[in-house]
């Protein structure tokens, strides 16, 4: 048995809230995705296998989201369709849905609606801004909630505009923020046997992503400004990205007492190599950022510093400045590519990379030793598990599923 293999979850959701089922279906729970007859609009969004835009089952989007679950098609703006969602909801413990807010609502299927029939039902909506308040009805992108969360005012260059994160952030967070609180939910039934809904923005799931920049502004403390590779604190531009001879590394060039030692232990080696005088190799790399909170040090000093740091790096590969990192305990780290990630040693040692269907995917989110993660199911085909659910299980019979399938109903 798997950590939610009692548990039976529909997933209702878009594109915004497809995760979050998979989440469920990856902890073992049966999850039922329901599309529109058709195929969900999800399928569409690329990239495709083999370049196929026009295959419906070709999109790795929609591999990438959907695993683990079983697939069928209901058209819910139908009342015959409503009324099998309504079964379907009776016998399910979590209901997880992304539509505009009040949209399923008018309908009758939202939670007040839901909860009619299954008191117990844990009912997950995910939307850019939340169920109420002014912006509870904006239109919304990925780039438009990670710039209501003040997030996307940390990312890029700090002598141009802000830029976007290429791969959409926002619902991935809000998906994981709502699994979570579908599983605190679970919990309180436990105590009470009621469920309740859980309502998710994706708006506030981004601000717990900016950490402890969205607390600064209140507690007047300096803020944390974007630079590429780095970050900004007051006037110092304090870089964590160095080039090197085959790409860049992460470097952890702090100063204090909790990582004044390692910077010092780095410009050793620096000056080792005759990149430095004994003068730089022996700043007092403890007190460094004390000295730069109160400006004491020059601008072009610093700047000087990590030019000579930087000279250092491009002398060396990734290889070389890890291994270097390991045996002399420094805080270097190689920026990876992704093809670099497919084939690092050690995710392959901890068997990361899973193969279904000759589809190969990331391995679990974490281990767990007595109930772990099995990749079960792939990505369902549009409506492929249609009789398994509304025969096998709800009890149609197969010209009952024929004659909805031929008024487009399922």
């Amino acid at each position: 048995m798997t950590l939610l293999s009692p548990y039976r979850v529909l997933d209702l959701t878009t594109e915004r809230g497809l995760l979050c089922g998979q989440i469920f279906g990856d902890l073992g729970a049966d999850v039922i995705k329901i599309e529109p007859p058709g195929g969900s609009p999800a399928r569409r969004i690329g990239p495709f296998a083999n370049d196929r835009p026009d295959d419906p089952e070709a999109s790795l989007y929609w591999q990438a989201y959907n695993r683990n679950k079983r697939g069928i098609t209901l058209d819910v703006a139908q009342p015959a369709g409503r009324e099998l969602l309504l079964r379907l909801a009776a016998r399910a413990d979590f209901f997880l849905e992304s539509d505009s807010p009040g949209a399923l609502a008018a309908l009758g299927l939202g939670y007040d609606g839901l909860a009619a029939a299954n008191p117990g039902l844990i009912y997950v909506s995910i939307t850019p801004f939340g169920q109420d308040g002014p912006k509870a009805h904006y239109a919304d992108s990925d780039l438009v909630i990670l710039a209501a969360s003040g997030f996307i005012a940390l990312t890029g260059d700090d002598d141009r505009p802000p830029v976007r994160v290429t791969v959409p952030q926002a619902y991935l967070h809000a998906s994981a923020d709502g699994a979570a609180g579908a599983l605190i939910a679970l919990w309180e039934r436990h105590t009470s046997g009621r469920g309740q809904q859980v309502d998710v923005s994706a708006q506030q799931s981004m601000n717990q992503a900016t950490f402890c920049s969205s607390l600064v502004a209140a507690l007047g403390m300096s803020e944390n400004r974007r630079l590429s590779g780095g970050y900004k604190y007051g006037d110092y531009l304090l870089r964590q990205v160095f080039a090197c001879k085959d790409g860049h590394v992460a470097i952890t060039f702090l100063f204090g007492n909790a990582m004044g030692p390692f910077t010092r232990r780095l410009m050793e080696w620096v000056h080792a190599e005759g990149f430095c005088d004994e003068a730089t190799r022996d700043i007092d790399w403890i007190g460094y950022g004390e000295l730069l909170m109160h400006s004491t040090v020059p601008h072009a000093e610093f700047e000087r510093v990590k030019e000579i740091l930087e000279t250092f790096t491009k002398t060396k590969t990734k290889d070389e400045l890890l291994r270097a990192a390991l045996t002399k305990r420094l805080l270097v780290a190689p920026v990876a590519t992704i093809d670099e990630v497919v084939a690092n040693e050690q995710l392959a040692s901890r068997d990361y990379w899973r193969e279904h269907d000759g589809v190969r995917y990331p391995g679990p989110f974490v281990k767990f030793s007595a109930a772990p993660i099995e990749y079960r199911r792939r990505a369902p085909a549009i409506g492929e598990h249609n009789r398994e659910v509304y025969v096998d299980e709800l009890g149609l019979s197969d010209a009952e599923l024929a004659g909805l399938r031929a008024k487009g109903i399922v």
